[in-house]
Formats: structure tokens, sequence, C-alpha cells
């Protein structure tokens, strides 16, 4: 067999693909050398507050007829030219004669490693593959993931306790992680989902979409009517993770 480098760039049509995602022909453009899958954490997000670092693992599953040698390089790149390396060696485990899959570990910590908000966003996946009949396979943005600003909720329902039937006034805040300052600040203008919890039920429902003013205050009134717990739910979206208020008790009387 011929040796040869190939170069697989995956454009916005394929970037888009979850972590975790297996697309045995999207990296491959010919030959026997391709990537069957990428995971990044587990396929969750990076979420970061403002001090405590995290660390995570990224798996790429590549497949060879020779088998694979190695993954000379994972590198995660994001926004703003920010990119990591990983902290210590490339480790590749083989599950047949032609299949491995190669873990490196990586630590994002925004109180060493962030100088901005400019981390948070998008992030892609390039890794250098080496087969043992050296074939190699460089394959850049061959998996996206999310690193977020950490967020906090609050919720407080008042009057408590209150009569049925009258009016309960829910107010909550809403605020992320600056990595500017590190420190949490408002996150205004977005949107959160009230719920509410009858006593002794197990899940909550949604109740209405609220939408913070700009210094991330919620405010909404409904009616009281049965013992219960309110809480805020924010979504999340590409800079910011979910977060969930912890739920405020409401004795209806």
């Amino acid at each position: 067999m011929q040796h040869r480098t190939r170069l697989a760039v995956l454009g916005s049509a394929l970037a888009v693909a979850a972590v975790g995602f297996a697309a045995p022909g999207a990296v491959a453009v010919d030959g026997d050398l391709k990537i069957d899958k990428i995971t990044v954490s587990d396929g969750k997000p990076i979420v970061l507050g403002t001090s405590a670092g995290k660390t995570f693992k990224v798996a790429v599953t590549a497949t060879d007829d020779s088998g694979i040698k190695a993954a000379e390089d994972i590198t995660l790149y994001g926004p703003d030219t920010n990119y990591a390396m990983p902290t210590g060696a490339v480790k590749c485990e083989a599950s047949s004669a032609t299949t491995s899959t190669c873990t490196a570990t990586f630590t994002l910590d925004p109180d060493t490693d962030f100088f901005d908000n400019s981390p948070a966003g998008t992030w892609y996946v390039d890794a250098f593959l080496v087969a043992n009949d050296d074939d190699s396979l460089l394959a850049q943005k061959a998996a996206s993931f999310k690193v977020q600003r950490a967020a906090k909720l609050t919720v407080n329902a008042s009057p408590e306790p209150v009569k049925k039937g009258k009016t309960l006034t829910i107010t909550g805040a809403l605020t992320r992680a600056n990595w500017s300052t590190q420190k949490y600040a408002a996150y205004g203008s977005q949107s959160a989902t009230l719920e509410f919890k009858k006593k002794g039920a197990t899940a909550y429902t949604a109740v209405k979409t609220v939408k913070a003013d700009s210094r991330g205050n919620l405010k909404t009134t409904v009616k009281a009517s049965v013992d219960g717990s309110y809480r805020y739910v924010f979504a999340g979206n590409s800079t910011t993770g979910a977060v969930k208020a912890t739920g405020d008790a409401v004795d209806v009387r």
C-alpha cells in the first residue's frame, strides 16, 4: 500500500455533528484510515464557573486495515484563537486488529487559562492519526462541543403562607460566571421557565415563560391554589450552561 497523508477538513455542514457522533465516512477521504467516532466529556458540555477547573477526556475511535499505531496529536480549538493541549500522553487501546480508541486528557481552568469570556462557545477537535502501515490522517474540526459559562438562578415566592386564591409573586435572579472578573454577574434579557411541583408530586411542570430584565431579575405572579414548590429554570444557550433554581415551597391555607 502506498503511504500517504490525507487532510480532511469538515466544513459547516459536517462540523455541526454532536459530540459523540458516529460518522464512518465523515472524515475519510479515501483509503482505509478513518475516524469512526469522537466523544468529548462523555457527550456533556464543559461548564465552568469562576475558579475551579474541569478535567475531561476526548476519545477518538479510528480504523485502518493495518491497525492504529498512534494518535500523534489531539488538539482542541475554540473561539478567538483559544486552544488546549492534552495534559499528558495520548493513549491508544485496541478493541480489534483494525480498530483502536485513542484517549487524551484535558483540563480547562478559568482562573489560570482564561483572561476574558471569549472561550465560551463552540470548540472543535483536531486529530492526527497514524496507522501501523504509516498511513496518516489529519482531521480538522472532526467534532464539536461546547464550553460554557456556569449560571446561577434563584427563586422566592411570597407572601408565605398565602391564602388560597390570593396572588403569589415569584421573583428570582439569573447570573453567570464572568471570566474577566472571576465573579458572577447579572445575565439580563434572558427567558426562564417558571415551574411548579404540587406537594407530594415527583416532577415539576411548566407554568409560564418569564423574561428577565436587563439586570437579570425575574418577576411574575400566579394565583395560589395548593401547597407546592416553585422554581425557575434556564435552558442555557451556546455560551451559558443550563441551571435550575432550588424550589421554594409555598404553604397555601
